[in-house]
């Protein structure tokens, strides 16, 4: 085939025709060259390719110009399939090289397990949105499988109302994010951090060292549940730990449990130059040193005052509470250059529900049934780690940097 001159431009026209050609069957070396080469003798110009391996068996399509001499061009290819093993199929038609409709997403779904009945409920209402289904990708297979579905034709605001629906009668998370160029944009994840970042709730493990755990914990579920105004139950509770040795914030600081997965969360998406905020009702005498920890850029939280090596049973300055957290978010995006657009935010409770409304992505995480209900996105699997998947990332690209990164054996 020759060579197009330097500045060529194809002038197909969308409703010329053209051919696909799909072979299928069993994966091995050399496919793909074969398949070109073989094509290369019939002066085509190639359009679109699309292959996928799954199990060891191969899909490739590729959509090319009508060639000059049709019965040759098919034979030439059923000659490469015989060889390789591989049924061929050749489709002629008109506007198959048209671009994808418009209202593009990204649809990732998250089971532990998933069901064919959920994925049967929701590729059923991506099709009553008018949505096509242009491809599916799975992104991880433990702890919990995740798939990415690329459709278009729906509008990505529709399909996340109606697919959360769904998947929430199906016990399975679903979240929809428009597939444009935001997508790849340097991103601000502020998290929430009491049952959320760590495992618990830091003021019950304090309220244990008065003996009034149980009176503080009741008040803490109300308030998650959106009953009390959080500002209020936080005095209240405060007020209870008032003599408890300074000392205790050090041991419960030993003693906290990050959240399966949330180390590997931070470390993944910090090599891909994500900058990371803790937003918290809880204590800054915790979070400062969780934020050191972690390698976290910003953090904001309430004061617990100290006076003779004791807790006053008071907090100090304004406190966190649910707009805080969203006026948080924002402050941080504007240090970080970050369009607000381009954050996502992560909490449990019904005092983060500001700040996952002003993100671009809020995510309840295993959270209350107010908060779930309200947010755009909802994961309920216990793993942290699961919201990469939703950042387009595999599993099989996390473990890879990890092993790229781990010291050399000795």
């Amino acid at each position: 085939m020759s060579t197009p001159a330097p500045g060529h431009v194809p002038t197909l026209h969308l409703t010329e025709p053209t051919v696909l050609v799909t072979f299928s069957g069993p994966d091995r070396s050399g496919v793909s060259t074969r398949v070109f080469s073989a094509l290369d003798a019939h002066d085509v110009e190639v359009i679109d390719v699309e292959q996928l391996v799954v199990r060891g068996r191969l899909v490739l399509s590729v959509l090319v110009t009508v060639p000059d001499e049709v019965p040759g061009f098919e034979t030439d290819l059923a000659s490469v399939g015989a060889d390789l093993g591989l049924e061929v199929e050749v489709v002629h038609g008109n506007g198959d090289n048209r671009p994808r409709r418009i209202g593009r997403a990204q649809v990732v779904i998250l089971g532990a397990p998933l069901m064919p009945d959920a994925l049967a409920a929701l590729t059923e209402g991506i099709n009553d949105l008018g949505g096509n289904i242009d491809r599916i990708v799975r992104m991880a297979r433990y702890p919990v499988t995740a798939i990415r579905m690329e459709v278009s034709g729906a509008a990505p605001d529709a399909l996340q109302s109606e697919l959360a629906a769904i998947g929430h009668r199906f016990g399975t998370d679903v979240a929809v994010q428009e597939h444009g160029i935001l997508r790849h944009a340097q991103r601000l994840v502020v998290m929430d951090v009491d049952s959320t970042l760590i495992q618990g709730e830091v003021i019950e493990m304090l309220a244990a060292h008065a003996g009034c755990e149980e009176a503080v914990a009741h008040v803490t579920e109300r308030a998650m549940r959106g009953e009390l105004d959080f500002a209020e139950s936080l005095h209240e509770r405060v007020a209870q730990l008032r003599g408890v040795p300074a000392s205790a914030l050090d041991e419960v600081y030993r003693n906290l449990e990050f959240t399966p997965g949330a180390r590997t969360m931070i470390r993944t998406l910090k090599r891909l130059g994500y900058r990371f905020a803790l937003v918290s009702g809880g204590f800054t005498q915790i979070i400062e040193r969780l934020a050191d920890d972690l390698g976290i850029d910003y953090f904001a939280a309430n004061d617990l005052e100290v006076q003779d090596g004791a807790l006053t049973g008071r907090v100090l300055g304004r406190v966190v509470d649910r707009a805080g957290k969203a006026e948080a978010l924002r402050l941080f995006a504007e240090q970080a250059g970050i369009n607000v657009r381009n954050t996502v935010a992560i909490g449990d409770g019904a005092n983060d529900l500001d700040m996952l409304a002003a993100a671009g992505l809020g995510i309840a995480f295993n959270a209350k049934p107010l908060v779930r209900d309200q947010a755009q996105t909802s994961v309920n699997v216990p793993y942290l780690d699961a919201i990469v998947y939703l950042m387009g990332i595999t599993r099989e690209e996390v473990e890879a940097a990890d092993a790229a990164d781990a010291p050399p054996a000795t």
